[in-house]
């Protein structure tokens, strides 16, 4: 789908507007994402699922593929239905989201309700985007600084 992109001249930056069927740097919407989510949870083991859902590659690669769409939605669910107590009986499981919402696409009805929440949200549900690990080194200092110390003499 092609999202168009807006300039803002003040801020020079540019902005997008993403439709809420649309998962957020993920190159699909969120309802095949849910359909992932909800084989996982009825299938036996991810590896299982992972085999009924891609069974043109790897199982490896078909189970790497799904955990990277399984992981991101069980961390937002998890915060969604802590954020929002009243809503939810406080089980993160798709299907109890489903149900506490009565509908069959719960992830985009998810956008609606935790909308002011969405900046801080994990991708694919929300646009906070995962930070990058990177080999940083350390804060703290293991080498004192200064000449080295001189060798006891004998």
């Amino acid at each position: 789908m092609r999202i168009a992109r807006y300039y803002c001249p003040a801020a020079h930056e540019t902005f997008s507007l993403l439709p809420d069927c649309l998962a957020s740097r993920f190159p699909s919407d969120l309802d095949a994402i849910e359909y992932v989510v909800a084989t996982v949870e009825t299938a036996r083991s991810v590896e299982a699922a992972a085999d009924i859902l891609r069974p043109d590659i790897t199982l490896s690669s078909a189970v790497r593929w799904v955990r990277r769409r399984l992981t991101p939605i069980r961390r937002a669910l998890l915060t969604v239905v802590t954020l929002l107590p009243d809503l939810f009986t406080g089980d993160a499981r798709l299907a109890a989201v489903r149900l506490a919402l009565a509908t069959p696409a719960a992830l985009v009805a998810l956008r609606t309700h935790a909308a002011p929440h969405l900046a801080t949200l994990p991708t694919p549900l929300g646009f906070h985007p995962r930070t990058a690990r990177r080999n940083t080194p350390s804060p703290v200092d293991p080498h004192g600084m200064g000449a080295d110390r001189a060798s006891p003499s004998r």
